[in-house]
């Protein structure tokens, strides 16, 4: 019971850190003091699947991931989105932690939010998190996904390694958002 009572506390302090930061006084939109702008739109059927981690910036709910971090989205019968999120721990075991998700706005909102804590506590708004697309290839193959306030960031791809072209032209773009990039960890992929 100790064990299944704290994994319900860590998902939902998992989940409400990203919206917490969002209450915070809005001090800085970035160095460049711009508003984070995301894609167009998106094609959420399309962007359905599995999505490989290439790097992300430092954060307190994966520091236990040492790589083979994926990431499995799928459509729920209710039009919500089904999240899987999988990686490799220390001791060589798989850490697999299911959440869910929602569009805000649109169909084609590149806007989504994310939540990891029980079904239960998701009447609350703190427990969900900022997904929003900020750049995709148009072969929907390379993605970076933050929050508004760029307290986060991720690279995913469709497969396990990126052609380093395409990756730092990605990082350019990131950069041109006003990312620090001397941030981002690569994430081992076997």
């Amino acid at each position: 019971m100790t064990v299944h009572l704290n994994f319900y506390r860590l998902c939902a302090a998992l989940a409400m850190a990203p919206s917490a930061l969002a209450m915070q006084p809005a001090l800085a939109q970035s160095a460049t003091g711009q508003p984070l702008t995301t894609i167009a739109s998106l094609d959420l059927p399309r962007y359905m699947g599995t999505w490989y981690e290439i790097a992300r910036y430092p954060n307190s709910f994966q520091q236990k991931c040492t790589g083979n971090t994926r990431a499995e989205y799928s459509i729920k019968g209710d039009g919500g989105v089904q999240v899987i999120n999988r990686c490799k721990l220390q001791s060589g075991e798989l850490n697999e932690i299911v959440g869910a998700g929602r569009q805000i706005g649109s169909a084609t909102s590149p806007k989504l939010e994310v939540r990891f804590a029980p079904a239960w506590l998701s009447f609350i708004p703190a427990v969900w998190g900022d997904y929003w697309v900020i750049d995709l290839d148009a072969a929907y193959q390379l993605v970076a996904v933050s929050d508004d306030r760029r307290e986060y960031l991720w690279v995913l791809s469709r497969t396990p390694w990126v052609e380093p072209k395409a990756y730092e032209a990605l990082l350019g773009r990131l950069g041109q958002k006003g990312f620090d990039l001397q941030k981002l960890q690569l994430t081992p992929q076997d």
